[in-house]
């Protein structure tokens, strides 16, 4: 009986020193940078996480289910955001119909879909047009559609976010930018998974729980 407390304690001192060396492992320039010109977040309070993709991109498609379980998970003082990338002209569509999307309270109904479509199918939704003929199988008017989506409130909302980006010195995707002050991508950690384990290393660094 007593060999097998033993043990167990033994296991769970183990576990907690590797969760420890895990936290210590993480390293400015190794697994993250730190960027010399923080940018801007979206609040005030709180940690701002976000994830910035591309529709078109197989890596985000893959690190869907693992941020969007993080994200669920994630405690109150986080502050999940998505930023759509435009790294190249034929990501700009997609990018400008997140904007739309959201500006008009029906990106739920298709952001699945068009990852879906864009990235597991590599359909050609390369124009407004083509995008609006697209979401409207989900429900959404296509001609609003269009309309917002050649607005100037989206292409305010657009411009912002590359300017985002840009003083971000992101150049792929996915990447978290965490805080405004950190880009970590999985070339960086080592894989999905680790990303978000810096991501919870860094967001605890903020708040000022870890050095």
């Amino acid at each position: 009986m007593f060999r097998s407390f033993r043990t167990a304690f033994l296991l769970l001192l183990a576990l907690s020193v590797s969760g420890l060396a895990s936290a210590a492992e993480w390293k400015e320039g190794t697994h993250y940078n730190r960027l010399d010109n923080p940018v801007r977040t979206e609040s005030d309070s709180g940690v701002e996480v976000a994830e910035v993709f591309w529709y078109g991109c197989p890596h985000c498609y893959n690190f869907k289910p693992l941020i969007e379980e993080w994200a669920a998970s994630a405690p109150d003082y986080v502050n999940y955001v998505k930023i759509p990338a435009a790294l190249g002209r034929n990501w700009e569509p997609h990018a400008y119909a997140f904007y739309a999307l959201e500006a008009m309270g029906e990106l739920d109904k298709v952001h699945d879909a068009l990852f879906e479509a864009l990235a597991g199918e590599r359909r050609p939704l390369n124009t407004p047009e083509a995008l609006a003929d697209f979401v409207a199988d989900y429900g959404v008017d296509p001609d609003e559609f269009v309309s917002t989506y050649k607005s100037f409130g989206v292409n305010a909302r657009m411009q912002k976010a590359q300017s985002k980006i840009r003083g971000a010195r992101i150049t792929g995707t996915p990447t978290m930018l965490v805080n405004g002050k950190y880009t970590v991508s999985a070339s960086m950690a080592g894989s999905h998974e680790a990303v978000l384990d810096v991501v919870d290393y860094l967001v605890a660094k903020e708040r000022g729980e870890v050095e």
